[in-house]
């Protein structure tokens, strides 16, 4: 027994439960599962579409919580400042660089072996200098290494360019004594818009199938900021409007879940103007508009609340690691002969996801941050 407590306890993350919006974590371990859900149907033989109905994208999930989240961090950073220059800047891009960077690279360098080792199907030609710089998607599709970069590569541009424009903003508009509030309502619609027209004007001229549709469009850096730009909406909401965000959030939460299962079971023709210019949009729209109600659970049974914190904890490292270091090494080292094995594979996909991800989130990057706010001390 006490081998295995101490076994137990290597992947025991202990965090503080008080601090933390229980229907928060639960939108993101949805999320996280949603993901690798879809990245373990590549191990072909067995029905793993599991709960068999179309599921909402888990990355538009992360999409609009993380602009919540950090969104609330720099309303915060604004309001309480009387100048909003490079310090407050590079402070906010410091924190932001701790939190997400290390894992990062830490996971490109082993997709590297991976691949140049022949050990999953990529091209390793398709790896570039670009991929430490979040530029292999910035107005080019990404294909062949590395994947699900795509979407980290639309958070750090964001998390760039936001702060940036936003300090423009109030150095144009604070002579004609524009409210900070909207000062950073102006500095969100133009994410909002300008994503969208970028769509309407550029992308909906390719001529694509439905893959080159997700990779030539719906992956790329400059058509996909106005989802996170719609969690900074529903952040500002929040703060300046706290009743109406309250008292919203069930039938906001209906409409939401409507907007996404009528988009995904709506056919979408992938060369119609509709589909790549507005598809993207309403399903950040039916993610955003279920914020109030996740944000209004605060608690939950003790049990539901470990576990679903835990996973919540470990979904960034999750995301890096389920699929090319996972799911592709399995699918091309171990490819399944029938249908038992491949059930077997799957189950063994998630056991290896959920015990490396809690291993590399806690004695690398918690560590990482905790270093952060060691620094900021």
């Amino acid at each position: 027994m006490t081998v295995l407590k101490k076994i137990f306890s290597i992947f025991r993350l202990s965090p503080d439960y008080q601090n933390r919006v229980f229907g928060l974590d639960l939108m993101r371990a949805l999320a996280i599962i949603f993901v690798v859900m879809s990245h373990g149907s590549m191990l072909e033989k067995a029905n793993t579409d599991f709960p068999w109905i179309r599921l909402v994208n888990g990355v538009e999930l992360f999409f609009v919580l993380s602009g919540f989240l950090i969104g609330g961090i720099l309303i915060k950073n604004f309001q309480k400042t009387n100048t909003f220059g490079f310090k407050e800047i590079f402070n906010f891009w410091i924190r932001r660089w701790f939190r997400t960077l290390p894992n990062y690279y830490l996971v490109l360098i082993l997709n590297i072996i991976v691949v140049y080792f022949g050990l999953i199907n990529e091209d390793f030609s398709q790896f570039s200098w670009k991929f430490f710089l979040f530029l292999q998607n910035f107005s080019q599709p990404l294909v062949g290494f590395f994947w699900e970069s795509w979407s980290l590569s639309v958070e750090e541009w964001f998390y760039i360019l936001f702060p940036v424009i936003l300090a423009s903003f109030y150095f144009l508009f604070r002579r004609f004594k524009v409210s900070k509030k909207y000062i950073f309502l102006y500095s969100i619609f133009l994410f909002l818009i300008l994503s969208f027209l970028l769509r309407a004007f550029y992308a909906s001229k390719f001529e694509v199938d439905d893959f080159w549709l997700d990779v030539r469009v719906f992956k790329v850096v400059i058509y996909r900021l106005d989802g996170i730009a719609l969690g900074l909406l529903a952040a500002f909401i929040k703060h300046w409007y706290p009743s109406f965000w309250y008292k919203s959030r069930n039938i906001s939460f209906i409409l939401g879940i409507i907007i996404c299962y009528v988009v995904l079971y709506t056919v979408w023709a992938p060369n119609e103007f509709i589909t790549k210019v507005f598809k993207i949009s309403f399903q950040s729209i039916g993610c955003f508009l279920l914020l109030p109600k996740f944000d209004s659970i605060k608690k939950a049974p003790p049990l539901v609340t470990k576990v679903v914190t835990h996973i919540s904890l470990i979904s960034y490292s999750m995301y890096l690691l389920n699929l090319a270091l996972v799911s592709e090494v399995i699918q091309a080292n171990f490819p399944p002969k029938d249908e038992c094995w491949a059930w077997i594979l799957y189950f063994v996909y998630w056991i290896i996801v959920i015990v490396f991800s809690t291993l590399l989130y806690k004695y690398y990057e918690r560590p990482i941050m905790n270093l952060r706010d060691k620094l900021k001390r």
